[in-house]
């Protein structure tokens, strides 16, 4: 809608003078009617701004999932500028890493910085008058948004004092928008960017505002097809060689069955001894449409809650062209919510629509230790929150030692008219396993046939014998009911049926340390004093005290997790090779889990990841991460 200030003056002719005696006044002519200026923005995100028809006219000053303009937060590097140390060669701290990014100055930076600007254009004026001049600003908040202008010599900053002569104005002008930031609480910001037209021409001007919203920052899920997959690669620890060794050993595992799934790009290998990949970082994406009609998008690396010093390693191996990373400020997490910061809790619902709600970028899923008041920090929530699009969801992971949503759900494509399937590890059925091998007599094949290694002793603890245990019977009983649970939730969200569940074979425990691993120093997710090295003094003495104890006893996976993997594409999966009791040359685990998931479509591959990952309470998706497709567009359903 365009708004107009119309202003007439006229002075008057003598007449007044003459019936006051005065010498008569010469006449003025009044100037003729303001220029109807008329700026336009994308508003049905076609990739193009109509000038000549209507197609982008309705709805301007106004905003819905479905219809307005949309501006990308630009916090990518693609002129390479930023650096990770200063000008002596000293590391940047976290908060100046996270300052350096393409909308942190008034240029363009790189030959691609000009595609991630939202376009807008004004309606050519053709008569106007030389005289006239316009200007263009950001109004309420300047700092969220900044505006270029399209001339000869390239793209220029454009200031609110800057002006737009009256040849650029008949011509009809183009712009360019960027936003400086991502949303990262909407009660304070919700993203909207209005930008101001005015031209004047003599004594007469008129203005016209459009509305811009800043994409939503989205996490991915499995319905993106996998781009490329992230690990860490460790240094060399000449303490305990054999350990780097192993997870050297797992990379490359990892590098076969990428190439294997079809994956063309190489595994990238982030420089950390920090292995839990899944954990320092959320892969997520901003996305507009571009010039061509496609969304283009910019990637969006959110760093987790914790500031865990492998996060660092995103801005020296990720951000570049087309890739920021987002860090979030305030008060940081105790150390008993500190494994709920981890991304690992952070899970995606591929697109649905149910009970009247649609969410066509999916919808977040976290943990939280229900019952106890421990929930993931109000930083990450509030930030995920405000995106407006995939409305977090939380489950209860109190039952967990880690406290991770992936050790127990997952999503899986299906051809399908929900178009996915829920993955769920079933102590029950892992149960069952162990039951039908002793009622055929192998009740004393041992429950695990990992080998001994680094000093560390697999348990000989035979099928029999967990069978026998009381202790283990209720933690998988207690598994069992809260999984029920959370399967409950998510049906009545999402109208999920039965009959689209898959059901995993998975058992749980009390975490019991190895013999051996305690000299390991490999303790992983597991060891409380590994904290202090993600954040020194995070919590004292007084915060620990003050966490709740558990309500009942925490377990993890008893046999590697098997859900707890990567979904390569729609038809290859890959778990944790499971080493459960081998009877008749094949691993019972083994084989039930690979059948479950060919029921579902999937060639189930394995990978192993005993002793770099299982023994420290993660498995294959907690040391790995992905980024997916970005070329869905988010705002259609």
């Amino acid at each position: 809608m365009n708004t107009r200030s119309w202003r007439t003056t006229a002075i008057a002719t003598g007449v007044v003078g003459a019936l006051l005696g005065a010498i008569p006044v010469q006449a003025t002519a009044a100037p003729g009617p303001a220029p109807r200026v008329d700026l336009r923005a994308d508003v049905d995100r076609d990739g193009r701004v109509d000038v000549r028809g209507t197609s982008d006219v309705a709805g301007e000053d106004t905003w819905t999932r479905g219809r307005g303009a949309v501006v990308l937060p630009n916090v990518d590097d693609d002129g390479r500028r930023c650096t990770m140390t200063d000008a002596r060669g000293r590391p940047l701290s976290d908060a100046l890493l996270a300052r350096c990014h393409d909308a942190a100055d008034n240029v363009l930076n790189g030959a691609r910085d000009a595609e991630d600007l939202a376009r807008l254009r004004s309606v050519p004026l053709p008569s106007l008058a030389d005289g006239a001049h316009g200007t263009a600003r950001v109004q309420g908040d300047a700092a969220k948004a900044r505006i270029f202008v399209k001339r000869a010599g390239g793209w220029k900053h454009l200031k609110p004092t800057t002006r737009l002569t009256a040849a650029e104005l008949r011509r009809g002008v183009e712009l360019g928008v960027e936003a400086t930031d991502v949303v990262r609480d909407a009660a304070r910001w919700d993203g909207t960017v209005r930008v101001r037209l005015t031209v004047t021409e003599g004594t007469a001007t008129t203005r016209d505002d459009v509305t811009l919203r800043t994409a939503p920052v989205l996490t991915h899920h499995h319905l993106q097809r996998a781009k490329e997959v992230l690990v860490s690669k460790v240094s060399r620890d000449p303490d305990y060689p054999e350990w780097s060794e192993d997870q050297h050993r797992f990379v490359r595992g990892l590098e076969r069955e990428v190439k294997a799934a079809g994956i063309t790009k190489p595994v990238r290998k982030l420089a950390t001894n920090d292995v839990w990949a899944q954990d320092f970082v959320e892969p997520g994406y901003v996305s507009m449409t571009g010039a061509d009609g496609r969304p283009h998008a910019l990637r969006v690396m959110i760093r987790s809650a914790q500031d865990r010093p492998g996060g660092r390693q995103l801005y020296a191996k990720l951000r570049g062209p087309d890739i920021g990373v987002v860090q979030l400020a305030g008060p940081h997490p105790s150390d008993e919510s500190q494994t709920l910061n981890s991304m690992g809790n952070l899970e995606t619902v591929p697109p649905y629509a149910h009970g009247g709600k649609s969410y066509p970028a999916g919808r977040i899923i976290m943990g939280e230790r229900l019952g106890e008041g421990i929930r993931p920090a109000k930083s990450m929530s509030t930030f995920l929150a405000s995106q407006g699009a995939q409305s977090p969801l939380l489950l209860d992971t109190s039952w967990l030692e880690v406290g991770h949503v992936d050790e127990f759900v997952q999503f899986l494509p299906a051809d399908t008219p929900r178009g996915w399937r829920l993955g769920l590890a079933d102590p029950s059925a892992g149960l069952q396993l162990l039951k039908d091998a002793q009622a055929a007599g192998n009740g004393g094949k041992r429950m695990f046939s990992a080998p001994d290694k680094f000093g560390v002793t697999v348990p000989r603890t035979t099928i029999a014998q967990k069978l026998a245990d009381p202790t283990f019977l209720a933690d998988n009983q207690r598994a069992a009911d809260k999984i029920e649970a959370n399967l409950r939730v998510l049906q009545r969200e999402t109208g999920l049926t039965d009959a689209e569940v898959v059901r995993v074979p998975a058992l749980f425990a009390q975490y019991e340390m190895p013999t051996g691993l305690a000299r390991s120093g490999r303790l992983g997710r597991l060891n409380a004093d590994a904290w202090s090295t993600v954040r020194p003094g995070l919590a004292d003495a007084a915060e620990r005290s003050a966490a709740p104890a558990p309500t009942a006893p925490r377990t993890i996976a008893y046999v590697p997790g098997a859900v707890n993997g990567i979904v390569l594409s729609d038809s290859r999966y890959l778990a944790p090779k499971q080493w459960g009791p081998v009877i008749g040359g094949k691993d019972v685990f083994g084989e039930a889990v690979r059948k479950a998931y060919a029921r579902a479509g999937f060639t189930t591959a394995y990978l192993d990841d005993y002793y770099s990952y299982h023994l420290g309470g993660g498995e294959v998706h907690c040391g790995t991460n992905v980024l997916r497709d970005t070329s869905r567009p988010w705002w259609r359903s």
